[in-house]
């Protein structure tokens, strides 16, 4: 009756091991063996009545079924290169200490690793410009492994670390964390919570200052540029109207009137009678029109 899924259970989703990160893989499958309640059987084992009876009662047979499904489990979660070197494990005790023994050391091996970590858990620090997401996942990976090891380090010890630990960013928000929460039962998941909303906030508004004086900046240099062009505009229409005195004089040359044919240029070119083709005001042309400068302006800032 498994096939109508009445009574199945889904099976969890096993972690495959490779070979590398052991302590990571050893840590997913013992909080899988924990949902299944296998757990117990996996790290102590289980004993067999001498002698092994022939017909075995209820309790034996479903200790039996529950640490073949934990075999089972094991087996599935290594891939094809590791696998025969459990292949001839009878119990999932002694394929589980198999590949402790291999990947994590010996006894001595493992307590040379532990002070190692220990030592690096204690000198740990955030680094002035280090983003706390950073910093805590150093934390994290440091403690998982040496919680795979065996070292039973506390969730308050873990939370104090990094309180203690974090750069001058920070002052101003760990006591607030310390005087609001119960530092027993407050957790390094909720810590975390904390640190990382916090952080978005403060780049938030970092981010909203500096495009703010950006955009000041850019309006500043902008009407000092318009202040150059216009005066540049000004001083090439003097110019030009300069020219025009000093052609109406050599135009005129022997003739009467030429003096008034000066004036005339002069007049047709006076400042007023320049049209800008882009806003159709009168006065300058579109090469020195602030309204196309600032719009072009703003099309940059966008």
């Amino acid at each position: 009756m498994a096939g109508n899924g009445i009574n199945s259970t889904p099976q969890p989703l096993i972690p495959i091991f490779k070979g590398e990160k052991y302590h990571l893989w050893s840590l997913k499958m013992k909080t899988m063996f924990k949902s299944q309640e296998l757990w117990d059987l996996v790290e102590n084992s289980y004993e067999e009545s001498t002698p092994t009876p022939v017909v075995p009662n209820q309790q034996l047979r479903e200790t039996r079924k529950k640490d073949a499904k934990a075999l089972f489990f094991i087996q599935s979660a290594l891939d094809d290169d590791i696998f025969p070197r459990i292949s001839a494990a009878s119990s999932s005790h002694e394929a589980w200490e198999i590949l402790k023994q291999e990947y994590l050391g010996d006894q001595r091996v493992t307590k040379v690793r532990l002070q190692t970590l220990r030592r690096d858990f204690a000198e740990l620090v955030m680094g002035d410009k280090e983003s706390v997401q950073n910093y805590l996942s150093k934390v994290t990976n440091i403690v998982i492994q040496m919680r795979s090891y065996g070292e039973k380090i506390s969730n308050e010890d873990v939370v104090g670390k990094v309180l203690r630990s974090l750069n001058k960013n920070w002052d101003n928000v760990v006591p607030a964390i310390e005087e609001s929460k119960d530092m027993s039962s407050y957790t390094f998941d909720e810590l975390m919570g904390s640190l990382l909303a916090h952080e978005s906030r403060v780049r938030k508004t970092s981010d909203k200052v500096e495009e703010k004086v950006f955009q000041v900046k850019g309006e500043s240099s902008y009407k000092e540029k318009t202040k150059i062009f216009g005066e540049s505009s000004y001083k090439g229409q003097t110019n030009y109207s300069g020219r025009g005195h000093g052609r109406g004089g050599f135009h005129g040359r022997g003739r009467s009137g030429s003096r008034g044919r000066g004036r005339s240029y002069e007049g047709r070119h006076d400042k007023k009678s320049f049209q800008c083709n882009y806003c159709q005001k009168f006065g300058y042309k579109e090469a020195y029109c602030w309204a196309k400068q600032k719009n072009a302006q703003k099309a940059n800032f966008a």
